[in-house]
Order: structure tokens, then sequence, then C-alpha cells
């Protein structure tokens, strides 16, 4: 269906966004109130245009100013198999952070070399798994997995590349529940305790032969707006790796100071481009190896979020609305925190507009609800859109990123369907799930 005029939100929404000559929103050239008919509501629509264009765009702005870079996707913050096909389609590689994320990658004949292993707490059957799978980099998290993968390793009969995940301590000044490179946290080997130097010790030293320290990773949360813990993390990562040279004999020959760049959720909260994190993030790598009389190590970024967010949407169809005079006015739609809880759980901000009326200039505030038996089951709060009616298709814009890693069943839903649409084709990529999902692990009847 021919898009002719430029919709709102374009800023947030997907690249091929439009507004067709029905007056109805359209991505990738399919019409949304089309879609929410043929496949069903709720429903996640990936553009695949800005996907590719996402992939790209990372690839060409780091790789342009620091030509030794990989950009490997941060699967969690979502991967189905479509996805992953098109991330290996772009050159990029793949983080995961567990043995159910290599099955999907392995499932489309992804490259096992270029995956990155990730994790706090990797189970020993995970490790055995890819390990037999090939997989190129384990990031080492603890001490504990420190010596298990060794074990592995030398039982397998390997050398196994790895990286150390060092803790820090630099604040990104994000949600707390998304923080991750300060002293604080769950993840990684914290470097202000000595802990960091002691690990880089026991696994430099021959102590474990299994194991061959290719450099060092950090990650600082997510989602970062400022530039300047980036540069902070990368000084002092630099100036360990220095350090760890010349009293243990490190050899920083890759480097990676993470992911975590900012979206743009909301029309009053832009982020830095690609092109801000990849001057601040090359600037320091260069400078700090300079300083330090470091030579340039391999440079890896790890961009989930900022590859998918933006390229979905979400649809849902409008159901029941309550007026609490003098308050409120409730609008419910056919999902909520069964499909997204991230408004509930980190009080996530998004965008929206009606698909079937996306240029109406009317407004109303209205807090959007979700179906589900939780009083904070809210995906919007006090959101200024068109007036709202039974029937009416809601488009939540920037739906692609860790929705629906985080999907559940609860109160026994389905999770949704996702299509992928391009050039006025949508192809089912996932499809929704049916009762029987829902029982079929059940065992039963009991004996």
């Amino acid at each position: 269906m021919a898009q002719t005029t430029r919709v709102p939100l374009a800023d947030i929404l997907p690249l091929t966004a439009a507004v067709n000559e029905v007056g109805h929103l359209a991505l990738g050239g399919c019409d949304a109130v089309e879609l929410a008919r043929e496949f069903g509501t709720p429903l996640y629509v990936f553009d695949e245009e800005t996907l590719r264009e996402r992939c790209r765009e990372f690839q060409s702005q780091f790789r342009g100013r620091y030509p030794d870079t990989v950009v490997a996707y941060a699967a969690k913050a979502y991967l189905g198999r479509a996805l992953a096909a098109i991330v290996a389609q772009e050159g990029m590689s793949l983080d995961v952070v567990s043995g159910g994320e290599v099955a999907i990658a392995a499932s489309v004949g992804f490259p096992p070399e270029r995956i990155y292993f990730h994790g706090n707490n990797k189970l020993e059957s995970e490790l055995k798994e890819a390990l037999a799978f090939g997989v190129g980099r384990f990031v080492i998290d603890n001490f504990h997995e420190m010596h298990m993968l060794n074990g592995l390793a030398q039982a397998a009969g390997k050398r196994q590349p790895v990286l150390l995940r060092i803790s820090p301590g630099v604040d990104p000044h994000t949600h707390a529940h998304t923080t991750t490179g300060t002293l604080d946290s769950k993840f990684g080997i914290p470097l202000p305790t000595g802990q960091a130097e002691a690990a880089v010790r026991s696994a430099v030293s021959g102590e474990m032969p299994g194991l061959e320290v290719k450099g060092l990773h950090a990650h600082l949360g997510s989602p970062v707006f400022e530039l300047g813990p980036y540069r902070e993390a990368v000084e002092v990562l630099l100036r360990f790796a220095a350090e760890m040279r010349k009293k243990h004999g490190l050899k920083l020959e890759e480097f990676s100071p993470g992911g975590g760049f900012a979206v743009q959720y909301v029309e009053d909260k832009p982020p830095p481009s690609v092109a801000d994190y990849a001057d601040a993030v090359t600037a320091a790598v260069n400078e700090g190896c300079r300083r330090h009389s470091l030579p340039l190590p391999q440079l890896i970024i790890e961009p989930g979020r900022a590859i998918v967010a933006r390229a979905a949407v979400a649809l849902y169809t409008v159901g029941s609305s309550k007026e609490v005079p003098g308050l409120r006015r409730f609008v419910s739609v056919d999902g909520g925190m069964a499909d997204n809880i991230r408004p509930p759980l980190y009080g996530s901000r998004y965008s929206a507009l009606v698909a079937n009326k996306p240029l109406e200039t009317r407004r109303e505030t209205v807090t959007i609800a979700g179906r589900y038996c939780e009083s904070g089951d809210i995906l919007m709060r006090d959101a200024e859109l068109a007036p709202l009616a039974a029937g009416d298709i809601l488009a939540m814009a920037t739906a692609g990123a860790y929705a629906l890693p985080m999907a559940s069943n609860y109160n026994a839903s389905l999770r949704p369907a996702i299509v992928l649409v391009r050039d006025g084709e949508a192809k089912l990529i996932r499809r929704r799930e049916r009762y029987n999902d829902l029982i079929r692990a059940d065992v039963w009847p009991l004996e």
C-alpha cells in the first residue's frame, strides 16, 4: 500500500512509518490496521529496513573512526530466529547470555566464532554446550566460572579464548535496576577491591592452562544517555590494563566497553546519536592507549536496544474505558504487563498514536491500562492521545527491546505474534501462542 504522508512521531517510529492514502499508519508499506485484523492483537511489528539500517549505522560509524571494531548485537534485547539470521547477514557478531540464546543462534547457522557468551552464573551444562558448539569468546564474570571453564576446556582438549569482565566502579546515571558497572553490582569482577587484579594474575600466570585471556570487558548499564561514563570507564580500564601488563604480563588484544546505548522513547528525551557515541568511545580508546603506551586493541561494542527498539511497534486493540471524574480516564487495551512489563517494572515511558487515525489533532489525557489482574498494569500514564474508542488500534512505538524477552503467561495469557514487514509484505516470524502451548509442559494425569 502506497505511503503518502509523513507520520507524527517520525523520529521515534520505524524509518518506513508513514500515513497511507486511507489515513492509517503504515509500517514497511503495510497498513497497521490491516495487520491487526489479519494477525490479531497484541501484535509486534518489526520493520526490516530499520533493523538492517541500525546494524549498518553502528558498523559504519564505529569502523569509520576505529577500523578494528566488532559490533556484537546484544541478544538479550530480543532474539528470534529471523532476527538472528538478519544479524548474521549484516556481518554482526552476537552477545548471548544463556544456552537458549546459543541454541537459537545455532538453529539458523550463526557462525559460532562470532558469538560472545556473557552471564554472571553460566551453568556447567551451558558451558559444555557452548564449548562443543565452538563459541568464539566466553566473557568470564567471576572466579567460580573461571575455574569451571578452565577445567571444562582442558577436558575438551581446548585452550578457550576469554575476556575478563571487570566492574570498574563507574556510575552510568541510569535506572538502578539496569546499572551494572558500579561496585555494588552482581556483575563483573570488582576493580577497586583488588579482585580484578587477582583474576588477571590467576588467568595469565599459567594457573589456568585451559584459558587464553584476550582482553578485558566492562558494561556500565542501560540505557546510558551520557557520554561521560563511557570516557571514564575506558580510561579506568586502560589504566588498569597498563598496570596489569607491567605487573603480570597481560596482553590487551581485545577490549570492550560494552553497550547500553540509549534510544528515544519520548519526544522530550533524545539520546546522543550513534556518531556521538562512536566519537566518545573511539577517542577515549585512542587517547587512553596513547597515554598508557598500549597497542591499540580490537574494539568490541554491544548495542542491543539501539538496534531493535525503534524497529518495532506494538499494536493493541482498545477495549473498555473507565472515567474517574476529576482524576483520570482509564482506557484498557488487550495487552499489558504480560507482553511489556517495562512500564510497571522500571517506570518506562513510551510514545503512541492511534493507528486508524494518526493525523487526528484533537487530544485527550488518558491512562492506558493493561488487561491483567494487577493494579500496576499500566502501559502509559497521563498520555496525550487522539480520543480513543473501543475497537481503535493503539500503536506503541519503540517496542522492540526487552518487552518480548520478558513477556510472560501471567493470567494464563498467550504471548503475542510477531511479524516482519518490508516493501508491503508482512511475514509471520512467530505465531501467537495457543491454549495448548500453556499446558503442553504439564504432566497430567498424575500417576
